[in-house]
């Protein structure tokens, strides 16, 4: 049950991951995804950016985010995200210019946050039944 539930977790942020990246391509022009199947790249290596190599960001960059009061996030937001467009193969996912990608990642966190209000735990709105 435990493995399960893990699995679905990781499958609903993956989806939540992949909506949020092509949304945002449909939203800015700058940024551009070729099709779906690359926004599906993209989603699964952003999530495991954000998953394996931010937490240690965070807290190399500790300091500045103290001086800062938080506004360094966004940075590293932004740096996942390119990391994310040079990672994912081909060239199906760009980003043309700073401010670009500045702004989808900000874009990309406020949709993965409703999207995660949605299907989130605890106050879930959809609920998912694995049968056997």
């Amino acid at each position: 049950m435990q493995r399960e539930n893990v699995l679905v977790q990781f499958i609903g942020r993956w989806v939540v991951a992949t909506l949020a990246i092509y949304a945002t391509a449909w939203l800015i022009p700058a940024i551009e995804i070729t099709d779906f199947r690359v926004a599906i790249w993209a989603g699964l290596i952003f999530g495991l950016l954000n998953a394996l190599v931010r937490p240690v960001l965070v807290l190399f960059t500790l300091p500045a985010h103290i001086l800062t009061l938080g506004l360094s996030l966004f940075f590293i937001n932004a740096l996942m995200l390119y990391f994310t467009s040079a990672l994912v193969p081909g060239a199906g996912f760009q980003i043309h210019g700073f401010g670009w990608l500045l702004l989808g990642s900000i874009l990309i966190s406020v949709i993965s946050a409703f999207l995660h209000s949605l299907i989130g735990p605890g106050q879930s709105k959809l609920e998912v039944h694995i049968r056997r």
